[in-house]
């Protein structure tokens, strides 16, 4: 519910595209730069914040403990005083350190649902997975007006803020758009920008082989995944396509709508979800790899039809930890169901990797 009852004016969509165009034009030279996602939203915020076209142009909240920004509003209340503010909205950005879904929803409500969240949680120490507490990830993907992201490098960073603005500001989509940032660098990944707002897009080429998996990873993991497919050819001759998913629960909830429109026949010759238009209809095994728990990838389940599994921080033993010798054993596990490896594989890598 918007209690602060914004108005969305011209003003707001000519504030966007400024915001668009400056994150456009100071990182088109630097793409692929090794960018960890924590510093990377930093970065974008201190260029919005001297950029002559603007300045003035966004909302910039950060209550975080560490270092402000140098016109950084510590809270939303001032939101709620300003008639200005409130009269044509403009684009909203908050940095927070929030590990709880109560900390998360008490800050969202302040901002009536409304702007670009960047959690700085990751980097913190916690005993929770990626400094979340268990309900944090169930609440955010429970919660439609929330489109929840875990990017992978700094270029998805980029890639997520130009589509939230264009989706928020430019065409008045309701809700608000969350990320967690890790302070990990992105190993100068290139990302396809069109295709990481929708929440997947590939980065191996195609695979011709017979013996062969799909291996997904989401912000941290991803590096994981991609040493799992490295490992896969070098010692199994196993080539493996990898895709980054920054939201698998963006990708759930569009193969879900276009379902329950199917079911309604409400539509007639419907597109295929960013989903289908990915993975197609082939049979060849998808392991699915998250840093939260396995239910976030697991979303994806009901809507791929090759064999599916799902990898997140609670599908080990307590004192195991997820890594890419996992997502291998995995991987080698769906191959002979499938019947294209032989089972003495699974064995040997329990005990090349040690993972008994």
């Amino acid at each position: 519910m918007d209690n602060l009852r914004l108005q969305r004016t011209p003003d707001t969509i000519s504030a966007a595209q400024a915001c668009i165009r400056h994150i456009e034009r100071g990182y088109k030279e630097r793409e692929g730069a090794p960018g960890s996602p924590l510093g990377t939203a930093v970065d974008i915020l201190k260029r919005l914040e001297t950029g002559s076209s603007t300045r003035g142009q966004f909302g910039l909240i950060n209550d975080r403990i560490s270092e402000q920004l140098s016109t950084t509003a510590i809270s939303a209340w001032p939101l709620w005083f300003s008639e200005q503010s409130r009269a044509a909205e403009r684009p909203l950005f908050y940095m927070t350190q929030s590990p709880t879904s109560a900390q998360m929803s008490m800050l969202t409500a302040q901002v009536a649902e409304r702007g670009i969240i960047l959690n700085d949680i990751e980097s913190s120490q916690s005993r929770w997975a990626k400094g979340a507490h268990p309900w944090l990830p169930l609440w955010l993907a429970s919660n439609r007006r929330c489109i929840p992201f875990d990017p992978a490098c700094g270029d998805e960073v980029k890639a997520i803020c130009i589509g939230a603005l264009q989706a928020l500001y430019v065409e008045g989509a309701p809700g608000f758009c969350y990320m967690t940032l890790h302070d990990e660098p992105g190993e100068g990944r290139v990302c396809d920008r069109s295709q990481a707002y929708l929440g997947m897009y590939r980065l191996s080429e195609g695979v011709d082989e017979e013996v062969s998996v799909r291996l997904l990873g989401a912000g941290s993991m991803l590096s994981e995944v991609c040493a799992a497919a490295e490992l896969l050819r070098a010692e199994w001759g196993i080539k493996a396509e990898v895709w980054s998913c920054p939201s698998y629960t963006r990708l759930a909830r569009d193969a879900e709508r276009r379902a329950r429109l199917q079911r309604l026949r409400r539509e007639e010759n419907l597109p295929n979800c960013h989903l289908q238009l990915c993975l197609g209809t082939a049979d060849t095994p998808v392991i699915a790899v998250t840093g939260y728990d396995e239910f976030v990838a697991a979303q994806l389940a009901a809507h791929v039809t090759a064999p599916f599994t799902a990898l997140g921080a609670d599908s080990l033993e307590p004192s195991q930890r997820l890594n890419r010798h996992w997502v291998v054993l995995t991987a080698l596990r769906a191959l002979v169901r499938r019947g294209v490896a032989d089972s003495s594989w699974v064995s040997g890598a329990v005990r090349r990797y040690r993972l008994d």
